[in-house]
């Protein structure tokens, strides 16, 4: 399986910057914003394959916060899959993911399944409602989430709870929160670009 996905080549040797939408959102919505923070990268932004009464996601769930666990596996697959490569071509010298919403627990699942395949992981907002098995392969990722404080669908305490697992498995976990909800903060991009510097 493959996606539709928008891409700009890079420069021998540069980073792969991949970028996920949020529901609703399409592969255009962070590709300029990925050129922008990495100009010289290469950068591939799949469009979801799930319509959910028309808006495209990664996945598919029953419900806000209740996901279909075996789509979510399929799929994981899938994207872990598209995203080696991506990298088989662009041959990078680093692999960055950037997702949100739906695109962050999208990544987030496939660093969990396949850990060696993104160095650098933005979640912005992501929400996952289980707790994962250890995955020592993450030691020694670099992560950022970015979330708002009253977000109504990634409550903050779960927010916490995914970075703290994170820091247990070792990776290197940067946490910005914002006063708002679900919405992208301003500040949010600023976190995105001084993590990346």
């Amino acid at each position: 399986m493959t996606y539709f996905a928008k891409r700009t080549k890079g420069a021998a040797g540069q980073p792969l910057f991949l970028t996920f939408h949020g529901t609703g959102g399409n592969e255009e919505q962070f590709h300029g914003l990925a050129h922008q923070l990495r100009p010289k990268a290469w950068i591939t932004s799949p469009r979801g394959d799930v319509s959910e009464y028309g808006a495209l996601r990664y996945f598919a769930r029953a419900a806000e916060g209740v996901y279909d666990m075996d789509d979510l596996a399929a799929r994981t697959d899938a994207m872990a899959t598209f995203i080696a490569a991506e990298k088989a071509v662009a041959k990078p010298s680093r692999t960055i993911g950037l997702g949100y919403s739906n695109g962050a627990n999208i990544l987030i699942s496939v660093a969990l399944a396949q850990p060696d395949l993104v160095d650098d992981l933005v979640l912005m907002h992501p929400l996952i409602p289980w707790a994962p098995a250890p995955q020592p392969g993450l030691a020694g990722r670099r992560v950022l989430l970015t979330a708002g404080r009253q977000d109504p669908i990634c409550p903050a305490v779960e927010t916490q709870q995914l970075a703290d697992y994170l820091d247990q498995q070792g990776a290197e976990v940067s946490l910005h929160w914002h006063a708002g909800g679900h919405e992208i903060a301003q500040s949010e991009i600023a976190a995105i670009a001084d993590f990346l510097g």
